[in-house]
């Protein structure tokens, strides 16, 4: 408010204060002067005389100017409190955003004006357009925090409804509400309510009643309190609009963050381009595969920021753009600093609500490695028995834990045989024999785990080959190794001919894709595999030898010779006993194809 109006209203409230003094003051001589007169009319009447005529009316009629005058200036200077009130309240609530407490000033600001014992503020629901109570004053505070609703909603209804105020001295005793329930259950006598309108359009009413006095409130009220209320409508519904405001960019922000979130997670690359092939955005893996910085990218044309990209989708690119269908392609670029790579990339049109072409997604997988892993156990043969689809659950196995069966083999004597031969001989030699150790693990459906040098191992009942009766398919893949190798001594030069040792233990191991970001291998870690291997190195040539907990699971199918370990461990403690496996049992019938493993 402006100062020089607050002085003036200052000076105006003090030489008002001293005019109802004065008048007060008058008042008081006039009533004594008429006391006096009275006085002196009865001693001139004892002696025959009398006081002029109509002096005492006088003096009747000026006292009643001046006490008329007096309640006058008393009511001008109530009215110009409330009007002051009124303007520092109002000066106050329209610097504030926050709902509730633009709602709890209004309020108030209602009470303090009016005098009312209760007040409300109601305000409509914008999707249902029910009344609602945020705010409550009133002298019973226990009736108020019970949430009990005091109010006359007939009345709230109407100027809810019409957008005209109500004042009745007496509601209990007004024609206009005789019958209506909440207005004769509640005593209800003096109302006053009035419309907060924003742009001729009601969104509440500001209520306040007395039950005790009638007559509480006067014309001059309802004209105050719907000056306020003008001002008051506008300021609930700016803090309304920010608040529902506020709340959206709250939404928004939430959405956005769980969308980077989400974007940033995506295992493949995603880059998004505008309708110039300008990059829009790209998340940390499109990095990554492009071998560039997200900074170098956004708001770069694809064609120079990642050419090499560009080059081998330009012609989707353009498909997309003119069709508006999705494309997918392999490619196989060449990346300054990472050479060959195989990408496999899919491009999509981005659209708004309106369906309008907005540019275009890509999605980018780098499937080197795993292209380079499924090609190097190709090239071994350890899973040649499968179907291409578990090559592709390779890559998809994280670290898995369960009892299976591995088998060790190991081509005795190969260190000094390969002495004596060419280069050449050797790996036709010693492939012939690897290939007859996979054949045979891939027979049972086994996998072969690795090749290290002259040895192959197998394993039963991983998650790329469940099996419930893993021991005895990894003994008879093994028992299949050793006669298979017989028969190939039969066309092989006695010189060439070499032995398995073979071990198999059946145990917990874990499972999974080992090594790093550049090469990953699938295989086992384990007791398991150290048991198995040690088996192998007790085994002589020509032996299969297996544990303990194997010989538990295949006893009853092979016999075996239990031996004491050869060799040993320090911290083998449990490995006493071995088994060597003989031959399959003999028995009265033939066994089912299930026995045998297929």
């Amino acid at each position: 408010m402006n100062p020089g109006f607050q002085d003036d209203t200052a000076k105006f409230r003090t030489n008002q204060s001293t005019a109802q003094e004065q008048l007060r003051h008058l008042i008081q001589r006039t009533s004594d002067l008429m006391e006096l007169l009275r006085a002196q009319r009865d001693v001139l009447r004892q002696r025959g005389m009398n006081l002029p005529s109509g002096s005492l009316d006088s003096l009747k009629s000026l006292k009643s100017h001046l006490e008329k005058l007096n309640n006058n200036l008393a009511s001008t200077l109530t009215e110009l409190k409330q009007l002051r009130a009124l303007a520092d309240t109002t000066s106050l609530i329209n610097s504030s955003l926050e709902p509730a407490e633009v709602l709890n000033q209004v309020m108030d600001t209602v009470i303090r004006i009016t005098g009312a014992e209760r007040g409300y503020i109601a305000l409509k629901n914008r999707e249902t357009g029910e009344m609602e109570y945020p705010v409550r004053r009133g002298i019973d505070q226990e009736q108020m925090a019970k949430g009990e609703l005091v109010v006359s909603k007939t009345i709230v209804n109407q100027v809810s409804s019409t957008g005209e105020a109500v004042l009745t001295d007496n509601a209990s005793k007004d024609d206009r509400y005789q019958g209506h329930q909440s207005i004769i259950g509640f005593q209800l006598r003096s109302i006053l309510a009035v419309p907060l309108s924003v742009r001729e359009k009601v969104i509440g009413v500001v209520y306040c009643d007395n039950r005790v006095m009638a007559a509480l409130f006067k014309p001059h009220d309802l004209n105050l309190l719907k000056a306020f209320a003008n001002q008051a409508a506008v300021a609930i519904e700016n803090a309304r609009l920010f608040e529902e405001l506020r709340l959206q960019v709250a939404q928004m922000t939430e959405a956005r963050d769980l969308m980077t979130n989400i974007f940033a997670s995506i295992a493949g690359g995603v880059i998004t381009l505008d309708n110039q092939n300008m990059i829009m955005d790209c998340n940390p893996a499109a990095e990554s595969i492009l071998n560039c910085s997200r900074d170098a990218l956004i708001g770069q044309p694809l064609e120079s920021a990642a050419a090499v990209l560009h080059s081998v989708c330009a012609s989707a690119l353009a498909h997309v753009r003119e069709m508006g269908a999705r494309e997918r392609l392999d490619a196989e670029p060449i990346i300054i600093g990472r050479g060959q790579r195989y990408w496999n990339v899919i491009l999509s049109p981005l659209r708004d609500a309106q369906q309008a072409a907005q540019g275009v997604a890509m999605v980018l997988d780098d499937l080197t490695e795993t292209r380079r892993q499924t090609q190097q156990l190709r090239i071994a043969g350890g899973y040649s028995k499968f179907d291409p689809g578990l090559l592709r659950r390779v890559d998809e196995i994280g670290g898995e834990e369960r009892e299976i069966s591995v088998l060790y083999s190991d081509v005795r004597g190969f260190t000094n045989f390969s002495e004596k031969l060419e280069p050449e001989v050797l790996m036709e030699i010693i492939n012939r024999y690897l290939s007859l150790a996979s054949d045979a693990i891939n027979l049972y459906d086994g996998v072969v785990d690795k090749y290290m040098g002259d040895a192959v191992t197998g394993l039963f009942n991983t998650p790329l080959n469940p099996q419930e009766d893993h021991a005895l398919r990894a003994v008879r893949a093994a028992m299949s190794m050793r006669s298979d190798l017989l028969a190939l001594h039969e066309i092989m030069p006695e010189a060439h001919r070499l032995f398995y040792g073979i071990g198999v233990h059946s145990g917990a191991a874990v499972l999974g894709n080992i090594g790093g970001s550049s090469r990953k291998e699938f295989g086992a870690l384990g007791d398991a595999m150290d048991l198995g291997k040690l088996l192998q190195e007790n085994a002589e040539g020509g032996e299969v030898l297996i544990s303990q907990a194997t010989y538990n699971l295949v006893g009853g199918v092979f016999e075996c010779e239990p031996l004491e370990p050869r060799k040993t461990k320090d911290d083998r403690s449990d490995f006493t006993v071995m088994y060597r496996v003989m031959r399959l049992k003999k028995r009265t019938a033939p066994l089912s194809l299930e026995e045998l493993g297929f």
